[in-house]
């Protein structure tokens, strides 16, 4: 009998073209049940790793201050033991012992909006260029995020499913994506990339080159949100994201317009509520924030536009406000000055002030996101703008937000959440995505802005991915 790899088998042993005689059926039936048999047997059998940090300082994630020195104990994917005694030697067996020096444990940081797809990619690249050779690109910045210290990114549109896929498979090197999956936006919303000579269009048809790339997705009415939400979840989205209203880098979608009716926006909530998980949406005004928010929608991104009025709502509602530093700054704007792009950023940048002054003055829930766009020079600041935030926040707050705060936002997926367990915070239990930073960040942030020189130890569900406590300065 010809030898089938497992999916071959799967692929054509039900194919009349490659149907085996029924007696051969049984006998690779019984060879696939001995084959997981006894990859389930190694997989129980094979030891995990261990890693031991010893002597650190800890963030945890949510306290102000670092705890006293201590030792941190690693099994598998998981921290198993925290103490200032020293951790007895049978559990520490085998360990890949690290010496902290006094320096500083904390969580990895988590990005709660991000484009893994797009962040470094120029625009005109991503019209034209085919998927492969874009999802390649992408590739290489995730392992350059990953460097950067952050370890888990919200993904909040783009087609990174198979980029995910080769990450957590260890194929490619990267940090944990929660996927959106593709963007929903509707007719001359923010996503509808097309030119004017490709309307109209088919209803139900995707003929535009973002969507073919799942990229955006182009819907108008109720019953085509739905279909297509449950295309993204099928596809594996943990969360769905809207374009509620306008967009700085669409060029024919004004910031002022609300794009989604009430029964579109409601369509969505529904569908998504139906798999266990939740819709955020991207809104800047008063309106489309508001309209958002009254079909159910569990997190507004960005908001710089909205009113007073509107954040205390978003605060009674217990709402979570996912925005962004947008400061002026020249390195932060790709678009070219003179350009409508360019004026409507800084639109834009001017509402960065109040809300934060919002985020202060109600207690909104609030998470940390650089929502970095088509530009390869402003990706290798992602961990500058943690301290940019001290322009409105202590250095704990902030921290916390972009660690044990983003985790809790993460949370939100349930069911859908791709990787089950207590991320952005350090504490028995909780995933092990650790960093060693060489100082205090609760003294020094700005110690941050440099992840090459500073993070000396970067792990990813307790593998590490670097290393460099060992080598002289």
């Amino acid at each position: 009998m010809k030898h089938l790899a497992v999916q071959d088998y799967f692929r054509f042993g039900n194919s009349s073209q490659h149907r085996l005689h029924p007696n051969c059926n049984m006998k690779v039936s019984l060879i696939i049940l001995t084959l997981f048999a006894s990859l389930s047997s190694l997989a129980q059998s094979a030891p995990s790793s261990v890693t031991l940090f010893t002597n650190v300082r800890i963030f945890d994630g949510k306290s102000d201050k670092l705890s006293a020195p201590s030792n941190v104990l690693v099994r598998g994917n998981v921290i198993e033991k925290i103490s200032t005694s020293i951790i007895p030697a049978d559990r520490q067996a085998g360990a890949t012992l690290i010496d902290g020096g006094g320096r500083t444990l904390m969580p990895g940081f988590i990005d709660a909006h991000w484009h893994v797809m797009f962040a470094a990619t120029p625009l005109n690249l991503l019209l034209t260029a085919d998927l492969g050779y874009l999802t390649l690109l992408a590739a290489r910045d995730a392992e350059n995020t990953l460097m950067r210290g952050f370890t888990t990114v919200r993904d909040c549109g783009g087609p990174v499913f198979d980029l995910k896929l080769a990450i957590d498979q260890g194929i490619v090197v990267g940090p944990r994506i929660y996927p959106s999956g593709a963007m929903i936006t509707t007719t001359s919303g923010h996503g509808d990339f097309r030119l004017p000579y490709e309307l109209p269009r088919k209803l139900g048809v995707a003929e535009a080159r973002s969507e073919q790339l799942g990229a955006s997705i182009i819907v108008d009415g109720p019953d085509e949100v739905r279909l297509r939400v449950r295309e993204q979840l099928m596809l594996g989205a943990c969360q769905i994201k809207l374009m509620a209203g306008g967009g700085v880098s669409s060029p024919r979608s004004p910031l002022d317009v609300s794009t989604f009716t009430a029964p579109e926006l409601r369509a969505a909530v529904e569908a998504a509520e139906n798999w266990g998980t939740y819709v955020t949406a991207h809104a800047y005004t008063t309106k489309a924030i508001r309209g958002a928010i009254e079909a159910g929608v569990k997190c507004i991104e960005h908001g710089h536009l909205m009113d007073e009025a509107t954040a205390r709502l978003i605060a009674e509602k217990g709402i979570w406000l996912s925005t962004q530093p947008f400061i002026d700054d020249p390195q932060s704007n790709p678009f070219p000055p003179g350009s409508e792009e360019h004026a409507k950023k800084m639109l834009v940048v001017k509402g960065t002030d109040n809300v934060y002054a919002f985020v202060k003055k109600y207690k909104i829930k609030t998470a940390f996101g650089t929502d970095i766009l088509f530009d390869p020079r402003e990706v290798t600041r992602q961990s500058s703008r943690i301290s940019v935030m001290t322009r409105w926040f202590t250095p704990a707050e902030v921290l916390k937000m972009a660690t044990g705060t983003n985790g809790e936002l993460l949370a939100l997926t349930g069911l859908r959440n791709p990787y089950p367990g207590k991320l952005g915070i350090v504490e028995e239990g909780a995933l092990a995505d650790l960093l060693l930073v060489d100082g205090d960040p609760l003294t020094n942030i700005k110690l941050l802005d440099d992840p090459g020189k500073n993070l000396l130890v970067i792990m990813k569900d307790g593998k590490i991915f670097k290393d460099i406590t060992q080598k002289p300065k």
